[in-house]
């Protein structure tokens, strides 16, 4: 049973198609898009004094609209889907540590 399945994956692995679809942008561009939210969950450890509230929101419009984008688009381009359903979380993340940062900030008293 195991060995049929895994024969059936190297055939599609192996098949014209696959190797297609590896050569072209509907595969690298999300591949190179994947950097923005990866360094997003890396910042995540960092201080969010450093947070800029206006290119996290910057990056959340963009993801929410690309979102769509690979949803519309024909074939649909679920990896770029999911990179932008990544980099969305991330960055709400993001702009959720920096509004409690701001807001504790204004209750230290001077």
């Amino acid at each position: 049973m195991a060995s049929r399945m895994f024969n059936q994956i190297f055939t599609k692995l192996r098949s014209k198609e696959f190797r297609s679809y590896l050569m072209s942008t509907h595969f690298w561009g999300p591949v190179a898009n994947w950097g923005i939210p990866l360094a997003a969950i890396a910042d995540m450890k960092k201080d969010p004094e450093y947070i800029s509230g206006k290119m996290t929101t910057a990056l959340c419009i963009y993801s929410a609209l690309f979102m769509r984008f690979a949803w519309k688009v024909q074939p649909r381009n679920l990896l770029l889907l999911a990179c932008h359903i990544t980099n969305e979380t991330a960055q709400i993340i993001q702009l959720g540590r920096l509004t409690r940062h701001e807001f504790n900030k204004s209750k230290e008293p001077l």
